[in-house]
């Protein structure tokens, strides 16, 4: 057995590509330009690895100018561990509290690299468990006629599902997504509320929602509303997603504990793959059915959440559709096919080194 190779350096690359349009969810969240980084993790035999850090301040509190500085913290420990030491990496980084997006990546990066040093490809580690998977797009607050618009668009590019954000205006919500249904009667439609809906309105909503044969809900109520939230589900008016409650495997174990969802949203962007695995089993072990969610990155950062996506246990639309709002990239995705992802097209797929010089600052 030779020597495994160890981490050598770590470096980041902010990189910038403008939306069609901005994104707007939650209470005020928007979203102009996926102003995100290009993570790299070289080892001492040469293996490159790569992940994108989605830069997210209204949601995980993180700056590019945090994401520098908890690297700058975490460099000197990891440089010289060996990229098989599982235990020793996960250590560190959950010893770092928070800095969700940094450390997704970094676990993201180390497992690529990790997989090159011994000759294969990401794809190659992570064994699909189907041959196909279904995708989901996001459909932020606009005005009806630019939803539609944008829902069009996606539709054309092979999407049947979407995720419709929902939340500042719950009346004008539950008609836009009727008139989507109506303009779009082969697709299905699910709503997102981030945390938005009161208790007292919740079940009001949800019952309109379920007339209009929405697939489901992601989290309603605040996360703090705990009893509410439990109550919310023993309702059964609509399946139960849980995304801000469950961010990490600490979160969901107390959310399996109080049995408040019946969907886990696995975004690899945060939970990189140790963790997107191993949330993964613990949720079907509960019986949980679970999606994958691409924390709105590029092509290159979803296709990383793709392979994911095609784990045992994953059974929903995955939100994998996103960088169809991009203007352009550095990863050609492969296309979606009546509403499906296949895996043959995912994994010929190939980083594109003179489009990304194009967009690194």
């Amino acid at each position: 057995m030779g020597l495994m190779a160890s981490l050598k350096d770590i470096r980041l690359i902010p990189f910038r590509i403008p939306l069609k349009a901005p994104l707007r969810w939650g209470k005020s969240s928007e979203l102009q330009a996926l102003e995100h980084a290009l993570l790299e993790v070289e080892l001492s035999d040469g293996a490159l690895g790569r992940a994108e850090v989605a830069i997210r301040p209204t949601i995980y509190g993180e700056t590019l100018g945090s994401v520098q500085a908890g690297l700058e913290y975490l460099k000197p420990k990891l440089l010289g561990l060996e990229a098989d030491d599982q235990e020793g990496i996960r250590a560190l980084l959950e010893g770092f509290p928070c800095n969700l997006g940094l450390k997704g990546a970094l676990d993201m990066a180390i497992w690529e690299a990790w997989a090159r040093s011994e000759g294969e490809e990401l794809h190659q580690v992570l064994k699909p468990a189907k041959h196909r998977v279904r995708v989901a797009y996001l459909l932020g607050m606009a005005s009806e006629e630019a939803m539609l618009e944008d829902a069009r668009m996606a539709y054309a590019a092979g999407v049947r599902v979407f995720k419709v954000k929902v939340g500042r205006d719950l009346e004008g919500d539950t008609q836009r997504i009727a008139h989507l249904k109506e303009a779009l009667p082969e697709a299905q439609f699910y709503a997102d509320a981030n945390e938005t809906l009161s208790p007292k309105e919740a079940v009001r909503y949800l019952i309109a929602w379920k007339e209009l044969g929405l697939l489901y809900v992601e989290e309603p109520l605040p996360t703090e509303e705990v009893e509410a939230r439990r109550g919310l589900r023993e309702k059964k008016i609509l399946p139960l997603i849980a995304d801000d409650s469950a961010m990490t495997p600490k979160d969901l174990r107390r959310e399996l504990l109080l049995d408040t969802f019946d969907i886990l949203n696995l975004k690899p962007a945060r939970t990189g793959i140790t963790w997107t695995l191993e949330m993964l089993a613990l949720a079907r072990e509960k019986g949980k059915r679970a999606m994958v969610g691409s924390q709105a990155q590029s092509s290159f950062g979803a296709y990383h959440s793709a392979l994911l996506a095609f784990q045992q246990g994953v059974t929903e639309p995955n939100e994998l559709a996103f960088h169809l709002k991009v203007e352009g990239g550095f990863f050609p995705f492969p296309p979606f096919r009546e509403g499906w992802l296949y895996w043959d097209d995912l994994v010929r797929a190939r980083f594109d080194e003179a489009a990304f010089a194009r967009y690194a600052l």
